[in-house]
């Protein structure tokens, strides 16, 4: 799959939603997944969670960056 199949999914599930709630993964959320830190889950007004990892393939959790100079990352705890 290329670039434009991926963004159109991408764009599908995030354009024009809103962020509903921000906060860490859970213990359990994250002993589900098998990971060692939390990562911050990000909630959408239509119930989906968006949360970073380090790879595609879900093998550990990853930061959030910005180009906010005063909060330029979103860490792993």
């Amino acid at each position: 799959m290329n670039e434009e199949h991926w963004t159109k999914i991408a764009a599908n599930l995030l354009e024009g939603k809103k962020i509903n709630k921000v906060r860490y993964m859970t213990e359990e959320e994250k002993d589900i997944l098998g990971w060692s830190n939390r990562s911050l889950v990000i909630q959408l007004d239509d119930g989906n969670l968006i949360f970073p990892s380090q790879d595609d393939e879900g093998n550990g959790p990853g930061a959030l960056f910005s180009n906010d100079e005063k909060i330029p990352v979103l860490p792993v705890i």
